[in-house]
Parts: C-alpha cells; structure tokens; sequence
C-alpha cells in the first residue's frame, strides 16, 4: 500500500486534511469493510494527488487557457472509482462492496471512460469551468459547506460569496446546455434538446405533456433536466451522481449530515457507518409518542365524564352498567329512542354485572352495528370499492436511485388532485414532474400542477420521479387519490 504524499507547506497541509475526509468517507461506501476503505483511500488520495500536481504544474494551452480538469476534491472522488475498478481487474473485488462491483462491470460505469461526448453531463459541465468557479460550486453545492466558510476557504469575500455562487450556477448551466446539443441523441431526443432548455429557465415554465412523458422513459434527457433546473434544490443530486457515479446520493448525504453534526446542528449517525441515513425517523417517533399521550389524555376524559353525576341522561344508562358497557357500542345511534332500546332488553342471568340498552343495542337492528364502529376505529375505508386504480412502473434502477413513474385512473371528474403512497424501505425522492411533492418520513404527497388540475371521468394522470434508495427498493404501496384508497389496477 503506497504512503500517502507529504504536503508541501502548511496550506497544503490543510488541504489534505479536508480531502482525505471526503476520500474516505466514499471508500467506506465503496468496500466491505473498514480496513479495506482504508487502503483504498490510501491508494486513492496518493493517485488523485499526483494528478493533481501534475495538472497544476503543466504549462497551460494559451493565455488564460487552461486543461479541462475537475476540481481537487471531486478528482480524489473519481480516483476512489479509479482505483476500486483496478482492484477489480486485478482479482481484489472481493473487498468491494457488492453492489459496486455490478456497476463496475456494467455499461453505466463505462460512460466514464467511453467516448467524451458520451460522459455524464454534470461531469462535462464541470470540468469546463474555471478552477475557482467549479470549487466554490462543489464546495456549496456538494461538499454542503456554509458559505461563510467556503468564502474562507477559496479567499472570497463573505458579502458577495452568494451572488457569485448564483453566478457560478448559471454558467453551469450554460455549459451543460452547450454540452447537452453536442451529445449524440436520437432524433426524438434531438426534438426536445430546445424545448427542455426552455421549459427549465424558469420555475413558474410549465412542462408540456409530451416532454414529461418522454423525461419519464429517458435516462439521458432526465439527466440533463436535472442540470438545467437551477431550481427546486435537484442541483447537488446532479452534480454527486454525475461527477462521482455509483454512490454518489449516498455519498452526497453522508457530507450534509458530517456538516450538520460540524454546526452543531445534527447528531452523529449510528455507530455502523454503512447504515443508510434515515432523516424521518425522528419525526416518526415523535408522531407516535404525540398519539400516545393523546390516547392517554382521551381516555382519562371520558373516565371522568363517566363518573360525572349528569352523565347518565336520557340514554337510560347507568352507572353499574358503564362497567360492562363497550366504548364502541356506547352510543345507540340516532335511530335508536331509549323507549326502543329497553324495550328490546332480555333477562339477564343473575350472577352478571348490569348492562346498559346499548350493550343489547347492538344486537337490535335500529341501532347501530359494532362492525360499523370497528371499522372507524381501525381506519378501514368504509366505501364498498375504490374509486380509483394506480399503476406504479419502476422505469429505471442504478445502485443508489431510480426512476419510476405512477399512473392514476379515476371513475370521478376531478377539479384538482392530490396522490399520496408510501415506501417500505426508506426511499427519498429527490425530483418529480407533472406534480409538487412533499415527504414525511416513507409518506410522499404529490400534488397537481398547475396545468394538469382537472381530470375528466374515467381519465387518468401520470407524474414521474427520481428517487434513491439503499438496500431494498420494493415497491410503493397504499396509493390514495385526494384521500381516497386506490385499488392496484
């Protein structure tokens, strides 16, 4: 295993320190376990680090000209890559994470290599900036640093770091677009190039259903949506999945939680380093206490309003017999008078504690059934049948994300629409089409957009998304419409 290189001067120093961070945080991603993510950084730091000095050190093309090369902690990322399909070639990719190893050996990871025109967009994009103009975007974008702190690192003033960041993501922007007209794409491809760039200038641009349905089935153009919407938050997405390539997501959120436990914002994670964040886990629990001491609070208030002198009037109900009474039954029901339900009344055997009318309510048909209230209880949709059937088509799956899309068919006319589903196995989704999302905790509501409200009877409505995933990626499950359950069709 090679040394790691000595820093030249006590900048240099700090630099390392910074990167080797980073370094290592992706090649526990990357291997099986923690000595093997050692040596991999090692060897990794040690490459990117000569390549580094050697692109630094070479004399550039022509005034104000220099070689396209990424910036020095997203090199070291790609050296991890580098070095972990070596080990592969040579018969260590036992020490790789198995997951990894698939892509390595897939078409996927042979974009990185292939043909320039042909590299991940976001890639391209970045290496044409300039030096400072690309640092100060991973470091903000990516890396998740304040932009106090980044103004620190790359010498910028603090008062104007953020408009030149804005700046900075423009001419990215730019730069993937130009890209993005010189990639070899089919005519249908080539047919939308000017029209997703127009539609992705704005956050008030409205996307026509053409072009979502063709960004729902298009690996390539997907991408390059997802580097021209400067808006919605989907740029750091683009940038770790593109520039790194396998565990880019995951490694994109292991650096915002390292930066929020630096702020003192956060909590470090579990103390297995390879177990997959799970930001709603939290709220989940604080849910789940916040009905239990409601339950709690319910319960004791209908004690005391039982045990209250006035509590047993008109019903005909008694003290004695709120003992044995069933809260579910305790109500007659509006159809049931008291003269009806005593009337109604049996013998009871002598050695039984007394019951109240609403106890034999439930076996007199003016009253209303315990199956009713059960159902209430349990949330069980009372509806003979739903109303709506959903499609749910998984389009797409690389190691750390997917693209699915949902399709909805309603029997009712619908002025607006809101679709709400779940995933078991802690999924995030990071961007979606044709709809507005919010998600809380494995629960996503996906809202209308502003051309596609009304839906006929027996229509149908489709959106689409990109969302990442750890482990397992089983379907989503308990599709609602507007509320409503939907049947899987």
């Amino acid at each position: 295993m090679p040394d790691l290189p000595t820093p030249q001067d006590s900048a240099e120093a700090a630099r390392f320190a910074e990167c080797w961070d980073a370094v290592l945080s992706y090649a526990d991603l990357c291997t099986s376990g923690s000595t093997s993510a050692t040596q991999l950084a090692t060897e990794a730091f040690s490459l990117g680090m000569r390549e580094a000095r050697d692109a630094e050190a070479a004399p550039t093309r022509s005034a104000g000209r220099r070689p396209a090369r990424l910036p020095r902690i997203p090199l070291l990322l790609t050296a991890v890559r580098t070095t972990a399909e070596e080990w592969e070639i040579q018969g260590h990719g036992h020490r790789l994470d198995p997951e990894l190893r698939l892509w390595l050996n897939s078409d996927k990871a042979a974009r990185y290599s292939g043909p320039p025109l042909s590299r991940p967009l976001a890639l391209r994009g970045l290496r044409d900036l300039q030096a400072a103009d690309a640092e100060l975007l991973w470091l903000a974008e990516v890396e998740a640093l304040p932009l106090s702190v980044v103004a620190r690192r790359l010498g910028l003033d603090p008062a104007t770091v953020a408009d030149e960041l804005t700046q900075v993501r423009g001419l990215f922007r730019d730069r993937c677009h130009r890209n993005h007209l010189d990639t070899p794409m089919d005519a249908q491809c080539r047919s939308y190039a000017r029209l997703l760039d127009a539609v992705t200038r704005s956050p008030a641009a409205d996307t026509p259903d053409d072009l979502s349905r063709h960004l729902a089935r298009c690996v390539e153009c997907a991408e390059a949506a997802a580097c021209l919407r400067l808006h919605g938050g989907g740029l750091p997405a683009a940038l770790a999945g593109g520039v790194i390539g396998w565990g880019g997501l995951a490694y994109l959120e292991r650096r915002r939680r390292a930066a929020e436990v630096r702020l003192g914002a956060g909590r470090p994670g579990p103390a297995d380093g390879d177990a997959p964040p799970n930001p709603g886990a939290h709220k989940a629990r604080a849910v789940r206490n916040g009905l239990l001491v409601a339950a709690v609070l319910v319960s004791l208030l209908a004690l005391a309003v039982s045990m209250m002198p006035g509590a047993d009037t008109e019903g005909g109900a008694s003290p004695s017999g709120s003992a044995d009474r069933q809260p579910v039954a305790a109500d007659p029901g509006p159809s049931a008078s008291p003269t009806d339900a005593s009337s109604t009344s049996s013998p009871r055997p002598s050695g039984q504690a007394g019951t109240s009318e609403a106890s034999e309510g439930a076996k007199n048909p003016g009253t209303t059934p315990q199956g009713t209230a059960t159902s209430e209880a349990t949330g069980d949709d009372p509806s003979p049948s739903p109303t709506c059937s959903f499609t749910y088509d998984l389009v797409n799956q690389w190691p750390d994300g997917f693209q699915a899309t949902v399709t909805i068919t309603t029997e009712r006319a619908l002025d607006s629409w809101s679709v709400g589903w779940s995933f078991r196995d802690g999924q995030r989704v990071g961007q979606m089409w044709d709809a507005s999302f919010s998600q809380k905790g494995s629960r996503i509501t996906a809202t209308a957009a502003s051309y596609n409200k009304k839906i006929p009877a027996d229509g149908s409505l489709s959106l689409g998304f990109l969302a990442s995933w750890q482990g397992k990626n089983a379907p989503a499950y308990d599709f609602t419409l507007n509320g409503k359950r939907c049947a899987k069709a």
